[in-house]
């Protein structure tokens, strides 16, 4: 069942990931929350290029990623779920709720730590804010990611099943709030109570520096609210506010190759500012 389970994953979670990235572009499409500057065929190719360069990196870095941790603690007997006994109706869904909460955590600290910064600013580099936007990191931002999570995945037991859900959520959940799309202000209030939303996500893609560092959460929207960092609106609104960071603005700053070395460098922003300045 273990070796079943395993060798189904890849395509499970590819099946949902290109579901879900159809929905998302045709809804873009239908429905724009804001007039895009730069077209897609400007970033797109790079944004789309940085995910096939990911999963390979992934693939050969952590064979088993974290389903197969999951599935090596069960048979090991390691973690909290298993030190303890917990049932399967108990194990899963706290797994999943644990590790999205590990997930923020995560997230803030690549704000907090400067060269942890240095690797995720180019998932903020993005002069546009769509769904491809919400696929678009570091390889090696991805793969510290991995680890941290085939670490968390240990340390509690996780049900691989819970695992696989969770992996599957957050994709998805990553896709959807980067999503350039218009819900209803009613339904986004509503709805944001229960899951991240674009508007909610949208803040914190934000050229202020305030604002970047809020909005953490990528599926659950309670991390942000229970920890203070809950933001409710850019100051400039939704049309009005500025998409990316202070440097990597010009638009050659999307192609792959530019992307791949923007950790490397450390180019002075147009106000002479920097991180540790308030914009």
């Amino acid at each position: 069942m273990s070796e079943t389970f395993l060798h189904n994953e890849p395509l499970i979670r590819l099946g949902i990931f290109l579901l879900v990235l159809a929905s998302m572009v045709l809804w873009e499409i239908l429905a724009a929350r804001r007039e895009q500057r730069i077209g897609r065929w400007q970033r797109w190719p790079g944004n789309l290029l940085i995910v096939a360069l990911n999963t390979m990196a992934v693939r050969l870095v952590f064979p088993l990623a974290a389903v197969g941790a999951a599935l090596v603690a069960a048979e090991r007997g390691w973690g909290l779920f298993h030190l303890v006994s917990a049932p399967l109706w108990l194990a899963l869904p706290f797994s999943v709720l644990l590790l999205d909460a590990a997930i923020y955590f995560q997230h803030r600290l690549f704000h907090a730590v400067p060269w942890l910064w240095r690797l995720h600013r180019m998932h903020h580099a993005d002069l546009e804010f769509d769904v491809t936007t919400g696929l678009r990191f570091h390889p090696l931002e991805i793969l510290i990611s991995m680890g941290f999570k085939v670490a968390a995945v240990t340390l509690l037991g996780a049900p691989a099943a819970a695992v696989l859900i969770f992996e599957v959520l957050l994709n998805a959940t990553s896709m959807f709030n980067h999503g350039n799309v218009r819900l209803p202000e009613r339904l986004d209030r509503w709805l944001r109570l229960l899951l991240v939303t674009p508007d909610m996500h949208r803040v914190h893609h934000s050229i202020v520096r305030r604002e970047t560092d809020s909005n953490f959460g990528f599926n659950l929207p309670w991390w942000d609210r229970l920890f203070g960092t809950y933001r409710d609106q850019p100051g400039a609104g939704h049309l009005g506010m500025t998409i990316g960071i202070e440097v990597f603005r010009a638009p050659r700053e999307l192609r792959l190759d530019r992307m791949l070395v923007q950790p490397l460098l450390n180019p002075r922003p147009p106000a002479a500012q920097n991180r540790s300045e308030e914009p």
